[in-house]
């Protein structure tokens, strides 16, 4: 049986059930090399010491040749940090990987396509990251097997060292950017370049929420990356419920099946991003977050 030779990084947490299923997938494609990733149990939520132990006990029960390594915190530092120091952890001892969290279940198709393109582009510094995310896989019109935007989700991707080492946590060109006006270049819309505007205003300033993502997007806008869109979305998110952060439930845009690629993939003959794809995107994914924040209100109304 073929085994996967580009290391995969799984980051877990609280929910042994989800990990289950996507170390299921992980399992399949026999990577040669394992890392896992997991915060310490916030000791004031019933159980969650329970189920941290037992969701890291499922993503290290390999059964295939493989080299294991772990990197589990004892005490809870919350997602930003936590996910920023072990994706830092990875980096310092591989060249590129590919990374799942637990609640993102992949196609097996997920593992060639990132391993193919982590080896095509590997010296090609525009491309960022590569995703298997695509909620807008009907729209595709083009006979390639992915495509190149400035936009793209972080559910299931992979990337390289290279990328990673100019990863601006603290936004630390932000003033000169927003001064200048430099989002316009990325964004003609006025409406847009507000929406990331606010967003990095508040990641600057401190008063944002405890992620990591928001700030690789800023990084590779100001670097100037492109980045790897699948023709057909090959990541099942499978993280809606009570213990999750931030989607508690089904969201409209977000409960897509994951699908499958033709191989041998298809290239595209230039690198060039796709506006109308992108623009596409930024109004069906990243507007969701406004429905977020009606749905929350409804809810604390409805309970209040």
């Amino acid at each position: 049986m073929n085994q996967l030779e580009t290391p995969v990084a799984m980051i877990v947490f609280n929910q042994p059930e989800a990990t289950r299923r996507v170390f299921a997938r992980v399992a399949a494609a026999r990577p040669s090399r394992l890392m896992i990733i997991a915060d310490g149990p916030r000791l004031n939520r019933p159980g969650e010491v329970e189920r941290c132990e037992e969701t890291k006990r499922i993503a290290t029960e390999v059964n295939w040749p493989c080299q294991v390594e772990t990197s589990f915190l004892s005490e809870n530092v919350g997602p930003r940090r936590r996910i920023i120091s072990g994706i830092s952890w990875v980096f310092s001892l591989v060249e590129e990987a590919i990374f799942l969290e637990h609640d993102c279940l992949p196609d097996p198709n997920f593992f060639p396509y990132c391993s193919e393109l982590l080896a095509r582009y590997r010296n090609r510094p525009q491309i960022g990251y590569i995703t298997g995310f695509n909620p807008l896989e009907k729209n595709f019109p083009f006979p390639y097997s992915y495509y190149y935007s400035r936009i793209a989700n972080l559910w299931g991707w992979a990337t390289w060292r290279r990328t990673w080492q100019d990863y601006d946590e603290h936004l630390s060109s932000w003033p000169v950017v927003k001064r200048d006006g430099l989002l316009k270049l990325v964004f003609p819309d006025k409406k847009v370049v507000a929406y990331w505007t606010k967003i990095f205003d508040s990641m600057y300033d401190g008063t944002g929420p405890d992620t990591w993502d928001y700030q690789f997007v800023y990084t590779c806008w100001t670097r100037n990356f492109v980045n790897i869109v699948p023709r057909k979305n090959l990541i099942e998110y499978i993280g809606f419920g009570p213990q999750a952060e931030n989607t508690l439930i089904p969201e409209p845009g977000l409960t897509l099946a994951a699908g499958q690629l033709d191989f041998p993939l298809k290239h595209p003959p230039a690198i060039s991003s796709w506006p109308a794809q992108e623009m596409e995107m930024q109004k069906r994914f990243f507007a969701l977050n406004n429905w977020r924040k009606l749905y929350r209100k409804l809810i604390l109304k409805t309970n209040s």
